[in-house]
């Protein structure tokens, strides 16, 4: 069971061989490790609900997945109904993994799928149900599966509960709803390097979206080959960092939730060695929409270090100053109290870390 009460901060370790969970009071310097739930299954999605409820999506090697959910901060865990979470069989397809579970205010929680799919609950993550706008989208038999697989691994739902919505797969690229039924691709000015036609509609290898909650037209996006701005919600990108950042290679990004034009990358180099360039494991921010960029590095390992932070193994919490989080393939989770100013090290020698996810408790 987590050791937290109201006003804690919780972070949530997914990794290759269970769930860990740290908890901390606001002052984020004392750290309780829990775990491991889940022994042997991965855990690429989890989440603590407003209401205090736990999430995850654990895969079995012999059972497959599910999400599971607790109400008691770990004690004890509800089995899912086998229908909790499956496509309609009229799709024909099935559940491989699920890679997001995101609380998007009251009992509604998004879910992201591979197959890349989009599935909502209306009943804090006890039953979820298909988005079929996006699944019949014309687009989807085309696309194509980066090195992670087909997975719809960002999810950006409109702060004020409308329609609006947005997702991002790899490798299809973003699309955006602004009526909440009809989809379309949103990918201007994200180059694909990869193809033939660089600038096609669609096919872009996205890694990561984030957007600040109180300017939900502007997205950061962490490309295969590229960092990325939008200031209207994805109509139009602009490259930012090529000419500041060790390497624009990377897999996470995320914005400061109190201030605007703030965020963070982890620049690894790509694309095929993919780990922290030069050895230093450096926390690169920008405060200025992405004109220029600044390493963060005080209490994070400077030699020798090799290191690769996945997609979703980095995070922010939502106390001003905001505390940062993220977790390696080789086992270490580090923490920053103060926005990136000064980093420590929260657990050590843990199994490869694939995702890292935090809340306050209510």
């Amino acid at each position: 069971m987590i050791e937290a009460s109201a006003g804690d901060v919780v972070v949530l370790v997914g990794t290759s061989k269970g769930l860990f969970a740290l908890s901390s009071g606001p002052d984020r310097t004392q750290w309780t490790t829990a775990g491991p739930f889940f022994k042997g299954e991965e855990i690429y999605a989890a989440a603590l609900t407003p209401g205090g409820r736990l999430l995850v999506g654990a895969t079995s090697s012999h059972w497959g997945p599910s999400v599971y959910r607790s109400d008691d901060l770990g004690a004890t865990w509800t089995e899912p109904d086998a229908d909790t979470l499956r496509f309609p069989e009229s799709t024909g397809a099935a559940l491989a993994r699920v890679w997001q579970l995101l609380p998007a205010g009251g009992d509604v929680v998004f879910a992201g799928v591979e197959p890349a799919a989009l599935f909502r609950s209306d009943d804090g993550g006890t039953t979820f149900r298909l988005d079929e706008g996006l699944w019949n989208h014309e687009h989807r038999p085309q696309w194509q599966p980066g090195g992670g697989g087909l997975c719809l691994h960002t999810i950006i739902p409109d702060p004020t509960g409308g329609p609006r919505m947005a997702v991002a797969v790899s490798a299809a690229g973003f699309y955006r709803t602004l009526d909440g039924a009809q989809w379309e691709a949103a990918n201007r000015g994200i180059k694909a390097v990869f193809l033939p036609d660089p600038d096609v509609e669609f096919g872009q290898c996205v890694h990561k979206v984030d957007r600040h909650p109180t300017e939900p037209d502007t997205l950061f996006l962490q490309h295969h080959w590229g960092v990325y701005r939008s200031d209207d919600f994805g109509g139009t990108w602009q490259e930012i960092g090529a000419d500041a950042l060790p390497s624009t290679f990377g897999f996470p990004v995320v914005v400061d939730p109190n201030r605007p034009g703030t965020a963070y990358v982890l620049p690894l180099e790509g694309d095929f060695f993919r780990c922290t360039p030069e050895g230093r494991m450096r926390v690169y921010r920008t405060t200025d929409g992405g004109e220029s960029w600044d390493a963060l590095g005080n209490g994070l390992p400077q030699e020798g270090a090799y290191l690769t932070v996945l997609r979703d193994g980095f995070t922010a919490d939502r106390l001003d100053p905001a505390g940062l989080y993220f977790g390696t393939r080789t086992g270490e989770v580090f923490g920053s109290p103060d926005a990136g100013e000064s980093w420590q090290e929260l657990a050590r020698h843990l199994p490869p870390v694939l995702c890292v996810k935090t809340g306050i408790l209510s």
